[in-house]
């Protein structure tokens, strides 16, 4: 079976009781809000890597101002030729504020839209996880950085 791990870091950028987002699309063409990042380039630092994505994918300049938390998911999943692997996703969460740059949409990339959004009509969104749990980590501020919406003692 083969193991695949991938780290990523993403912005929570909140000003105005709205949340920036970014709108992915996934392999089949479906269109969920997700926050604004991605995965990190060998060698780089994950503070680099979220101003890096926030750029890409809103053209907005960032700085990351605070740690939330880190989020860990992991998935069974199907690889060519229907051989089983094992997914695990290490997702790096900072409050981040705008210090720049203007709202544009990502060219080429896997998002198609950046926009900010109302955080109370974020459950009316079609969304991935992961906006449920930045908003959370952002109000909640666990001490040990972790999502009561993924921990397991939660059931």
């Amino acid at each position: 079976m083969k193991k695949e791990l991938r780290v990523a870091a993403y912005a929570v950028c909140v000003r105005d009781d709205e949340i920036l987002l970014a709108r992915w699309v996934d392999r089949t063409g479906v269109k969920r809000w997700t926050l604004p990042g991605g995965g990190m380039d060998h060698g780089e630092e994950p503070v680099d890597t979220v101003v890096r994505e926030v750029e890409e994918e809103t053209g907005y300049l960032t700085e990351p101002v605070a740690l939330l938390g880190i989020d860990s998911v992991r998935r069974a999943w199907l690889r060519r030729p229907a051989a089983p692997g094992d997914f695990q996703g290490l997702r790096i969460l900072y409050a981040s504020r705008i210090t720049g740059g203007s709202l544009r949409p990502e060219t080429g990339g896997s998002t198609d839209l950046a926009a900010w959004h109302p955080i109370a009509t974020v459950p009316d969104l079609p969304r991935v996880e992961l906006v449920d749990i930045g908003i959370q980590l952002w109000r909640e501020r666990p001490p040990v950085g972790r999502s009561r919406l993924t921990d397991p003692a939660n059931g």
